[in-house]
C-alpha cells in the first residue's frame, strides 16, 4: 500500500511540474515556430508524468524505505514530544508566514522570492526544536489534572491529600525484573496501580538474553519469563511504554527521565539508580529497601539457633545466616563450623547493603 502511495506522489508531482515549466521550456529551446500541442500546458504535465514514471525503478525503494524510517521514528516519539514539537512548529511557520508578508511587499524579485522560503525552514526548524526541548519546563507552568481536581472538586474544609503509591504508574527498571521478587510482591497484592515497562527495558533484557555469556543468558531469559508471569498470571494491570527518548543513551537516565515525564515511580533495587533518583527528585520504590524493612526485628538479649557454616573475618569469629539472608557473626564461633548452636544477640548493626547481627555462643554466655 504504502509503494503504490509512493508511486502515486511521485507521478503527480512529474505531472505538477511537467504542467508549470515544460511549455516554457520547450518555448525556450525550439523558439516559437513549434506545433501548439508541444507548447500545451496539459502535454507538459503528460510528459512530466512519464518522465517520472520512468524514473520509478530507482527512487521508489529508496523513497519508502525512508517514509518507513521516519515513521519508525515518529513512532517511538513520546506522544508529549510530538505535540510540543508540532506546537513549537506552527508558531515558527506562523512567524515566517507573517515576516513574509512584510517581504513580498518589496520589489526585490531575489529577495521577495527566496528569503520567505528560507525563512520557512528556518523558523520552522527552530520553532520545532524550541517546543521540543523545552516542553518541560512548558508542562511545568500546566497546572496538573490533580491539582485542578483539588481546587475545583474539593471543599476549603478538606485537606490536601498527598500523593500516595495507589493508582500510579510502576516503572519497572531492567535489575528489579531480572531479580524476579517483583512477581512474588504483585502476587501478595502489595503491589497497586499500573506497571509500566518500557520499550527501551524490553530491548535491552532481550540483548542480554541473547548474550554470548551464560550467565548473561541465563540471567536475561529468567527475566523475561518473570514479565510473562506477570502479564499473563497476576491480577494486576501492565502497560509497555513504547515511546524512546533519542538524545539519551543510558537506560537508566531514559528511566528517570520517563518518570518525570509521567510523575510515576520507578521501581528498582539498584543503588546507583536509587540515588540518582533522589537527586533529580523521582520517587523510588526500593525492592531492597522493602526487604530489609519487612525482616523480622532481632533486640540484644534473644536467643536463637543458628548453622555456623564458615570463618569470620577476625579470630575466632563465625558466621551463618537466617534464611532471609541476615549475616550473623558468632564471637567465638569457629569452633562450631558445620554445627548448629543455641546463640544469643549482642547487638545489630543496620547497613546500606542490609543488616548485620552479632551473637555469642549461649553455653558461653551462661559461663560468665
Amino acid at each position: 500500500m504504502l509503494r503504490r502511495i509512493v508511486q502515486l506522489v511521485i507521478l503527480f508531482t512529474g505531472g505538477t511540474l511537467g504542467y508549470l515549466f515544460i511549455p516554457d521550456l520547450v518555448v525556450y529551446l525550439g523558439g516559437g515556430n513549434l506545433p501548439h500541442i508541444l507548447v500545451n500546458s496539459y502535454t507538459g504535465a503528460i510528459l512530466g508524468a512519464l518522465i517520472f514514471y520512468l524514473s520509478l525503478h530507482f527512487t521508489v525503494d529508496p523513497l519508502v524505505r525512508l517514509v518507513n524510517n521516519v515513521e519508525d521514528r515518529l513512532i517511538k516519539f513520546p506522544v508529549t514530544d510530538l505535540i510540543f514539537g508540532t506546537l513549537g512548529l506552527g508558531v515558527g511557520l506562523l512567524l515566517a508566514f507573517l515576516i513574509s508578508m512584510g517581504i513580498s511587499s518589496v520589489e526585490i524579485p531575489v529577495l521577495s522570492g527566496i528569503l520567505p522560503l528560507v525563512l520557512t525552514m528556518l523558523l520552522g526548524y527552530l520553532g520545532f526544536q524550541v517546543g521540543f526541548k523545552k516542553r518541560d519546563e512548558i508542562m511545568a507552568l500546566i497546572p496538573s489534572s490533580k491539582q485542578a481536581g483539588r481546587k475545583t472538586g474539593g471543599t476549603e474544609d478538606e485537606e490536601p491529600v498527598n500523593k500516595g503509591t495507589q493508582g500510579s504508574l510502576k516503572i519497572l527498571d531492567t535489575s528489579v525484573i531480572i531479580d524476579g521478587r517483583i512477581a512474588d510482591i504483585c502476587q501478595s497484592g502489595f503491589m497497586e496501580g499500573t506497571l509500566l515497562i518500557p520499550e527501551f527495558v524490553l530491548e535491552e533484557l532481550q540483548h542480554i538474553a541473547d548474550s554470548s555469556d551464560v550467565l548473561k543468558r541465563n540471567r536475561g531469559r529468567r527475566g523475561l519469563d518473570i514479565l510473562n508471569r506477570i502479564q499473563k498470571e497476576l491480577p494486576i494491570n501492565v502497560e509497555i511504554y513504547d515511546g524512546d527518548f533519542e538524545d539519551i543513551h543510558e537506560v537508566d537516565s531514559k528511566l528517570v527521565k520517563l518518570a518525570k515525564l509521567l510523575d510515576g515511580y520507578v521501581v528498582t533495587n539498584d543503588f546507583n539508580l536509587n540515588k540518582v533518583c533522589d537527586l533529580q527528585g523521582v520517587d523510588v520504590l526500593n525492592i531492597n529497601d522493602l526487604a530489609n524493612a519487612v525482616k523480622p526485628v532481632v533486640l540484644p538479649g534473644e536467643e536463637m539457633p543458628v548453622q555456623v557454616i564458615k570463618d569470620g573475618k577476625e579470630q575466632n569469629q563465625g558466621v551463618a545466616y537466617l534464611d532471609d539472608g541476615t549475616m550473623i557473626v558468632v564471637e567465638d564461633g569457629r569452633g562450631y563450623i558445620g554445627d548448629t548452636v543455641e546463640v544469643v544477640v549482642t547487638s545489630v548493626l543496620q547497613t546500606s547493603a542490609g543488616r548485620m547481627i552479632f551473637a555469642k555462643p549461649k553455653p558461653m554466655e551462661k559461663a560468665q
